[in-house]
């Protein structure tokens, strides 16, 4: 055989090695203790069905030849939508559900969902089927598999599961006056021209309670919404905590001018009680001192200065004579 011929029975051979190679050593997988992994067929000519599920923490096992393997969070995760810039999953900026409350006003909702991905292997493949086949857009415009690590979870998470939190809260947030969710509101809505009585019913609400009933509606249908959406119990363990509820700007801007007024108003009705007290404390004493001529003089020999050793009573105010 020639030395050009061996050459080229030689790339030949390389040629058809590199992928066999390639096949046999991405053949073997193995998942780490956060992760479980849904594996598909992707041979030559192979159907692209799934082929197995491979559980969390597990040790290396044969995939078969050039399969492909879509890898998702096996641990409890979490969503988060806060006005902190930078920690909240949708980019990097402030990231607030408004939803308006039954009387109009917009309010901002904060809160984390936690859940976590269904194990079971049937609900798996069926959720791979679903999501695992498609891309998602993130919000830089890019797009990703969910099973392309926590960049493509998040746009999974942004593009089907956000609509869901954000519509249940509206549905829930809907159901109460913006007064019974901040009581502060009361100070800035058409509630009659008494301040007082404006006061009374801003003391009169305790918003706590009212908090706690739309977080349980919301956990309470939350499930069922993800459910009727995704097609299945896919996630589980679900649990939003509803963090803060808002005002927008201009409103709490209102109420803190409200507040300022009403501080105010009331430095003034102390200033006009004290002032009363102080006539009627007089208007006793006097009586007093007419009951009681004696005493009266009694109480001005104790108001003399020290030092006066005569006392003139009958001059017009009394005379003081100052010690020689």
């Amino acid at each position: 055989m020639s030395r050009g011929r061996a050459i080229a029975t030689a790339i030949v051979l390389l040629v058809v090695a590199l992928p066999f190679l390639n096949g046999l050593l991405r053949g073997f997988e193995r998942t780490d203790g956060g992760e479980v992994a849904v594996v598909r067929n992707g041979g030559f000519f192979d159907n692209t069905r799934i082929r197995q599920v491979i559980d969390p923490g597990s040790g290396r096992v044969w995939t078969g030849w050039w399969s492909k393997v879509h890898k998702y969070p096996a641990q409890q995760r979490f969503y988060t939508i806060t006005s902190n810039r930078g920690e909240g999953d949708r980019g990097g900026g402030v990231d607030v559900v408004t939803v308006p409350s039954s009387d109009g006003v917009n309010m901002g909702i904060e809160g984390t969902l936690y859940f976590t991905l269904n194990l079971d292997h049937e609900a798996l493949k069926k959720f791979d089927d679903k999501f695992g086949t498609r891309k998602f857009r993130a919000p830089n415009g890019k797009t990703y598999f969910a099973w392309e690590g926590d960049e493509g979870w998040t746009a999974f998470l942004n593009q089907i599961v956000r609509p869901v939190i954000d519509n249940n809260l509206r549905t829930q947030i809907n159901s109460f006056r913006c007064a019974e969710l901040i009581s502060s509101c009361a100070l800035v809505q058409n509630t009659g021209s008494n301040p007082r009585q404006q006061r009374a019913n801003v003391q009169a609400q305790s918003n706590n309670a009212n908090i706690a009933k739309v977080q349980d509606a919301i956990n309470r249908q939350l499930a069922t919404d993800l459910r009727n959406t995704l097609g299945g119990d896919f996630l589980t363990n679900i649990h939003f905590n509803l963090v803060k509820v808002s005002l927008p700007s201009k409103v709490q801007e209102a109420v803190d001018r409200a507040q300022a007024a009403f501080a105010q108003v009331s430095e003034a009705q102390a200033k006009v009680e004290q002032a009363r007290l102080e006539a009627a404390a007089n208007k006793a004493r006097q009586d007093g001192y007419n009951k009681c001529p004696t005493c009266a003089e009694i109480e001005k020999l104790k108001a003399l200065p020290q030092g006066i050793t005569v006392y003139a009573p009958g001059n017009p105010g009394g005379a003081l004579l100052p010690r020689r």
